[in-house]
Protein backbone atom coordinates (compact mmCIF):
# COMPACT_ATOMS: atom_id res chain seq x y z
CA UNK A 1 0.00 0.00 0.00
CA UNK A 2 1.22 3.29 -0.65
CA UNK A 3 1.46 6.14 1.90
CA UNK A 4 -1.57 6.51 3.72
CA UNK A 5 -3.03 10.10 4.64
CA UNK A 6 -3.54 11.98 8.06
CA UNK A 7 -6.29 10.54 10.05
CA UNK A 8 -6.69 7.24 8.45
CA UNK A 9 -9.37 5.43 9.84
CA UNK A 10 -7.15 2.06 9.59
CA UNK A 11 -7.82 -0.86 7.27
CA UNK A 12 -9.81 -2.80 10.01
CA UNK A 13 -11.98 -0.38 10.59
CA UNK A 14 -15.74 -0.04 9.55
CA UNK A 15 -15.06 3.14 7.88
CA UNK A 16 -12.00 1.51 5.57
CA UNK A 17 -12.15 3.43 2.35
CA UNK A 18 -15.32 5.18 3.32
CA UNK A 19 -14.23 8.07 5.69
CA UNK A 20 -13.85 11.63 4.63
CA UNK A 21 -10.09 11.32 5.01
CA UNK A 22 -10.33 8.39 2.40
CA UNK A 23 -11.00 11.00 -0.06
CA UNK A 24 -8.44 10.95 -2.87
CA UNK A 25 -6.26 8.62 -1.16
CA UNK A 26 -4.70 5.79 -3.41
CA UNK A 27 -5.35 3.25 -0.99
CA UNK A 28 -9.11 4.02 -1.06
CA UNK A 29 -10.22 1.25 -3.26
CA UNK A 30 -8.19 -1.13 -1.86
CA UNK A 31 -9.59 -0.72 1.41
CA UNK A 32 -13.13 -0.13 1.01
CA UNK A 33 -12.67 -3.97 -1.02
CA UNK A 34 -11.49 -5.02 2.44
CA UNK A 35 -8.27 -6.42 0.90
CA UNK A 36 -6.17 -4.43 2.75
CA UNK A 37 -7.30 -5.91 6.08
CA UNK A 38 -5.69 -9.12 4.84
CA UNK A 39 -2.40 -9.91 7.36
CA UNK A 40 0.34 -8.70 6.20
CA UNK A 41 2.53 -11.86 4.95
CA UNK A 42 5.63 -10.51 6.73
CA UNK A 43 4.28 -11.68 10.18
CA UNK A 44 4.70 -15.62 9.19
CA UNK A 45 8.47 -14.82 7.58
CA UNK A 46 9.62 -12.86 10.55
CA UNK A 47 7.74 -15.42 12.83
CA UNK A 48 9.78 -18.04 10.77
CA UNK A 49 12.78 -15.68 10.87
CA UNK A 50 12.76 -15.68 14.79
CA UNK A 51 12.37 -19.27 15.25
CA UNK A 52 16.03 -19.25 16.56
CA UNK A 53 15.49 -16.59 19.14
CA UNK A 54 14.21 -17.98 22.53
CA UNK A 55 12.87 -14.82 24.34
CA UNK A 56 11.84 -11.52 23.18
CA UNK A 57 11.90 -8.24 25.38
CA UNK A 58 10.54 -4.92 24.67
CA UNK A 59 11.32 -2.13 26.52
CA UNK A 60 9.23 0.39 26.88
CA UNK A 61 8.44 3.82 28.50
CA UNK A 62 5.74 6.69 28.33
CA UNK A 63 8.13 9.52 28.42
CA UNK A 64 11.77 10.20 26.71
CA UNK A 65 14.50 11.07 29.05
CA UNK A 66 13.96 8.41 31.57
CA UNK A 67 16.74 6.35 30.80
CA UNK A 68 14.77 3.72 29.10
CA UNK A 69 17.40 2.97 26.17
CA UNK A 70 20.09 3.70 28.81
CA UNK A 71 18.28 0.58 30.52
CA UNK A 72 18.33 -2.01 27.11
CA UNK A 73 21.88 -1.39 26.96
CA UNK A 74 22.73 -2.42 30.39
CA UNK A 75 20.46 -5.28 30.00
CA UNK A 76 22.24 -6.37 26.64
CA UNK A 77 25.53 -5.89 28.96
CA UNK A 78 24.47 -7.78 31.72
CA UNK A 79 22.63 -10.81 30.22
CA UNK A 80 25.88 -10.98 27.90
CA UNK A 81 28.46 -10.96 30.72
CA UNK A 82 27.69 -14.81 30.65
CA UNK A 83 29.70 -15.98 27.76
CA UNK A 84 26.97 -19.00 26.91
CA UNK A 85 23.98 -16.63 26.62
CA UNK A 86 24.06 -14.94 23.14
CA UNK A 87 22.22 -11.65 22.72
CA UNK A 88 21.01 -9.06 20.41
CA UNK A 89 19.73 -5.40 21.14
CA UNK A 90 17.31 -4.22 17.88
CA UNK A 91 17.27 -0.31 18.22
CA UNK A 92 13.85 0.83 16.58
CA UNK A 93 14.10 4.40 18.10
CA UNK A 94 13.67 5.67 14.32
CA UNK A 95 13.84 9.21 14.97
CA UNK A 96 16.34 9.32 17.96
CA UNK A 97 18.82 5.68 17.68
CA UNK A 98 21.01 6.73 20.99
CA UNK A 99 22.37 3.08 21.32
CA UNK A 100 25.28 2.86 19.13
CA UNK A 101 26.21 5.67 21.04
CA UNK A 102 25.56 3.95 24.19
CA UNK A 103 27.22 0.36 23.25
CA UNK A 104 30.49 2.29 21.72
CA UNK A 105 29.64 1.58 18.23
CA UNK A 106 29.16 4.85 16.58
CA UNK A 107 30.20 4.75 12.57
CA UNK A 108 30.17 0.80 12.56
CA UNK A 109 28.02 -0.06 8.91
CA UNK A 110 25.86 -3.12 8.45
CA UNK A 111 26.74 -5.60 5.83
CA UNK A 112 24.69 -8.04 3.50
CA UNK A 113 25.12 -11.38 2.81
CA UNK A 114 23.03 -14.07 1.83
CA UNK A 115 20.82 -14.65 4.64
CA UNK A 116 20.01 -11.32 5.22
CA UNK A 117 21.55 -8.30 7.52
CA UNK A 118 24.57 -8.67 9.97
CA UNK A 119 24.56 -7.35 13.03
CA UNK A 120 27.22 -5.27 14.10
CA UNK A 121 28.78 -7.48 17.14
CA UNK A 122 30.07 -5.60 20.32
CA UNK A 123 31.10 -9.46 21.55
CA UNK A 124 30.66 -12.88 20.40
CA UNK A 125 27.95 -12.90 21.90
CA UNK A 126 26.39 -9.72 21.31
CA UNK A 127 24.61 -8.27 18.41
CA UNK A 128 23.47 -5.20 17.99
CA UNK A 129 21.33 -3.20 15.08
CA UNK A 130 19.93 0.24 14.93
CA UNK A 131 19.01 2.98 12.30
CA UNK A 132 21.65 4.54 13.44
CA UNK A 133 24.05 2.35 11.21
CA UNK A 134 22.54 3.46 8.36
CA UNK A 135 23.30 7.15 8.66
CA UNK A 136 26.23 8.77 7.30
CA UNK A 137 26.69 11.00 9.87
CA UNK A 138 25.03 10.68 13.87
CA UNK A 139 23.90 14.25 13.27
CA UNK A 140 21.69 13.20 10.37
CA UNK A 141 17.87 13.63 11.37
CA UNK A 142 15.29 10.99 10.03
CA UNK A 143 12.21 13.20 9.10
CA UNK A 144 10.18 9.90 8.25
CA UNK A 145 6.36 9.58 8.50
CA UNK A 146 4.70 6.18 10.09
CA UNK A 147 4.79 3.83 7.07
CA UNK A 148 8.69 4.20 6.11
CA UNK A 149 9.25 3.78 9.69
CA UNK A 150 6.70 0.44 10.18
CA UNK A 151 8.59 -0.49 6.92
CA UNK A 152 12.17 0.12 8.72
CA UNK A 153 10.66 -2.06 11.72
CA UNK A 154 9.16 -4.85 9.47
CA UNK A 155 12.68 -5.34 7.25
CA UNK A 156 14.67 -5.29 10.69
CA UNK A 157 12.40 -7.91 12.11
CA UNK A 158 12.74 -9.90 9.15
CA UNK A 159 15.92 -9.29 7.62
CA UNK A 160 18.62 -9.52 10.32
CA UNK A 161 20.26 -12.46 10.39
CA UNK A 162 20.67 -13.04 14.28
CA UNK A 163 21.53 -16.49 14.33
CA UNK A 164 20.78 -18.38 17.32
CA UNK A 165 19.98 -16.14 20.23
CA UNK A 166 18.82 -16.39 23.59
CA UNK A 167 17.67 -13.09 24.24
CA UNK A 168 16.40 -10.35 22.00
CA UNK A 169 15.96 -6.79 23.34
CA UNK A 170 13.60 -4.56 21.11
CA UNK A 171 14.47 -1.10 22.15
CA UNK A 172 11.28 1.45 21.54
CA UNK A 173 10.69 4.90 21.38
CA UNK A 174 8.69 6.59 23.93
CA UNK A 175 5.35 6.99 24.36
CA UNK A 176 2.43 4.40 22.28
CA UNK A 177 2.74 5.24 18.54
CA UNK A 178 3.58 3.76 14.82
CA UNK A 179 6.69 1.82 16.16
CA UNK A 180 4.69 0.21 19.06
CA UNK A 181 1.96 -0.92 17.05
CA UNK A 182 4.14 -2.21 14.19
CA UNK A 183 6.12 -4.05 16.32
CA UNK A 184 3.48 -5.81 18.28
CA UNK A 185 2.09 -6.53 15.01
CA UNK A 186 5.08 -7.92 13.58
CA UNK A 187 5.98 -10.17 16.32
CA UNK A 188 1.98 -11.25 16.87
CA UNK A 189 3.01 -14.89 15.72
CA UNK A 190 6.12 -14.90 17.76
CA UNK A 191 6.43 -15.49 20.74
CA UNK A 192 6.90 -12.12 22.68
CA UNK A 193 8.14 -12.46 26.67
CA UNK A 194 6.65 -9.21 27.63
CA UNK A 195 7.54 -5.67 27.95
CA UNK A 196 9.68 -3.62 30.67
CA UNK A 197 8.42 -0.60 31.38
CA UNK A 198 10.79 2.38 32.86
CA UNK A 199 9.96 5.76 34.54
CA UNK A 200 10.99 7.74 37.22
CA UNK A 201 9.50 8.77 40.33
CA UNK A 202 7.45 11.58 39.87
CA UNK A 203 3.78 12.02 38.48
CA UNK A 204 4.13 13.79 35.59
CA UNK A 205 6.30 10.58 34.41
CA UNK A 206 3.97 8.23 36.02
CA UNK A 207 0.99 9.64 34.20
CA UNK A 208 2.42 8.42 30.85
CA UNK A 209 3.52 5.07 32.61
CA UNK A 210 -0.14 4.00 33.05
CA UNK A 211 -0.83 4.64 29.36
CA UNK A 212 1.67 2.58 27.99
CA UNK A 213 0.19 -0.10 30.76
CA UNK A 214 -3.16 0.57 29.38
CA UNK A 215 -1.56 -0.05 25.82
CA UNK A 216 -0.46 -3.39 27.13
CA UNK A 217 -3.04 -4.30 27.89
CA UNK A 218 -4.97 -3.53 24.65
CA UNK A 219 -2.46 -5.00 22.76
CA UNK A 220 -2.35 -8.31 25.20
CA UNK A 221 1.32 -7.74 25.83
CA UNK A 222 2.48 -9.01 28.95
CA UNK A 223 3.86 -6.82 31.41
CA UNK A 224 7.22 -8.25 33.06
CA UNK A 225 7.51 -5.20 35.33
CA UNK A 226 8.29 -1.55 35.98
CA UNK A 227 11.66 -0.07 36.52
CA UNK A 228 12.33 3.18 38.75
CA UNK A 229 15.18 4.78 37.03
CA UNK A 230 17.10 8.10 39.22
CA UNK A 231 15.01 6.66 42.35
CA UNK A 232 17.18 8.63 44.68
CA UNK A 233 20.44 9.98 44.54
CA UNK A 234 23.56 8.53 46.57
CA UNK A 235 26.33 10.85 47.92
CA UNK A 236 29.31 9.51 46.61
CA UNK A 237 31.15 11.04 49.88
CA UNK A 238 28.65 10.84 52.74
CA UNK A 239 26.40 7.91 51.00
CA UNK A 240 23.34 9.94 52.40
CA UNK A 241 20.49 9.50 49.91
CA UNK A 242 18.76 12.56 48.40
CA UNK A 243 14.64 12.66 46.40
CA UNK A 244 16.05 14.36 42.86
CA UNK A 245 12.62 13.45 41.74
CA UNK A 246 10.28 13.33 44.49
CA UNK A 247 7.74 10.54 44.52
CA UNK A 248 4.79 13.03 45.30
CA UNK A 249 1.85 10.52 44.53
CA UNK A 250 4.39 7.12 46.07
CA UNK A 251 6.11 6.74 42.64
CA UNK A 252 6.20 3.26 40.86
CA UNK A 253 5.85 1.18 43.87
CA UNK A 254 2.53 2.72 44.94
CA UNK A 255 1.82 2.45 40.92
CA UNK A 256 2.60 -1.15 40.73
CA UNK A 257 0.41 -1.99 43.95
CA UNK A 258 -2.73 -0.15 42.69
CA UNK A 259 -2.32 -1.78 39.02
CA UNK A 260 -1.17 -5.60 40.44
CA UNK A 261 2.04 -5.27 38.03
CA UNK A 262 5.48 -6.41 39.29
CA UNK A 263 8.16 -3.44 40.38
CA UNK A 264 11.49 -5.00 39.47
CA UNK A 265 13.59 -2.85 41.08
CA UNK A 266 14.45 1.33 41.80
CA UNK A 267 17.92 1.98 39.87
CA UNK A 268 19.54 4.88 41.93
CA UNK A 269 20.30 8.19 40.06
CA UNK A 270 24.36 8.18 39.60
CA UNK A 271 26.39 9.88 37.07
CA UNK A 272 28.54 7.56 36.47
CA UNK A 273 25.72 5.75 34.58
CA UNK A 274 25.31 8.92 31.97
CA UNK A 275 29.33 8.78 31.66
CA UNK A 276 29.69 5.74 30.67
CA UNK A 277 27.05 5.75 28.15
CA UNK A 278 28.67 8.35 26.84
CA UNK A 279 31.86 6.75 26.42
CA UNK A 280 30.23 3.81 25.12
CA UNK A 281 30.93 1.50 28.19
CA UNK A 282 29.23 -0.69 30.46
CA UNK A 283 28.22 0.75 33.80
CA UNK A 284 28.26 -2.81 34.97
CA UNK A 285 31.85 -2.93 34.48
CA UNK A 286 32.62 0.30 35.56
CA UNK A 287 31.26 0.46 38.84
CA UNK A 288 30.30 -3.29 39.71
CA UNK A 289 29.98 -2.24 43.13
CA UNK A 290 28.03 0.93 43.00
CA UNK A 291 24.29 0.70 44.30
CA UNK A 292 22.80 1.24 40.83
CA UNK A 293 24.95 -1.30 39.30
CA UNK A 294 23.71 -3.66 42.35
CA UNK A 295 20.10 -2.86 40.92
CA UNK A 296 20.59 -3.24 37.95
CA UNK A 297 21.79 -6.98 38.40
CA UNK A 298 18.76 -7.77 40.97
CA UNK A 299 16.55 -6.36 38.09
CA UNK A 300 18.03 -8.51 35.25
CA UNK A 301 17.83 -11.73 37.50
CA UNK A 302 14.23 -10.95 37.77
CA UNK A 303 13.45 -10.66 33.70
CA UNK A 304 15.70 -14.06 33.58
CA UNK A 305 13.43 -15.60 35.83
CA UNK A 306 10.28 -14.27 34.28
CA UNK A 307 11.73 -16.02 30.99
CA UNK A 308 12.91 -18.72 32.59
CA UNK A 309 8.93 -19.43 33.77
CA UNK A 310 7.18 -18.19 30.58
CA UNK A 311 8.50 -20.50 28.43
CA UNK A 312 6.68 -20.04 24.37
CA UNK A 313 3.27 -21.01 23.61
CA UNK A 314 0.79 -19.94 21.78
CA UNK A 315 0.81 -16.50 21.05
CA UNK A 316 -2.23 -13.91 21.07
CA UNK A 317 -0.95 -10.73 20.66
CA UNK A 318 -3.24 -8.53 18.31
CA UNK A 319 -2.20 -9.21 14.36
CA UNK A 320 -3.98 -6.03 13.10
Amino acid sequence: MEEVPQGCPGTGSAQAGRGASCQGCPNQRLCASGAGAAPDPAIEEIKEKLKTVKHKILVLSGKGGVGKSTFSAHLAHGLAEDENTQVALLDIDICGPSIPKMMGLEGEQVHQSGSGWSPVFLEDNLGVMSVGFLLSSPDDAVIWRGPKKNGMIKQFLRDVDWGEVDYLIVDTPPGTSDEHLSAVQYLSAAHVDGAVIITTPQEVSLQDVRKEISFCHKVKLPIIGVVENMSVFVCPKCKKESQIFPPTTGGAEVLCQDLKIPLLGKVPLDPHIGKSCDKGQSFLIDAPDSPAALAYRGIIQKIQEFCGLHQPKEEHLISS
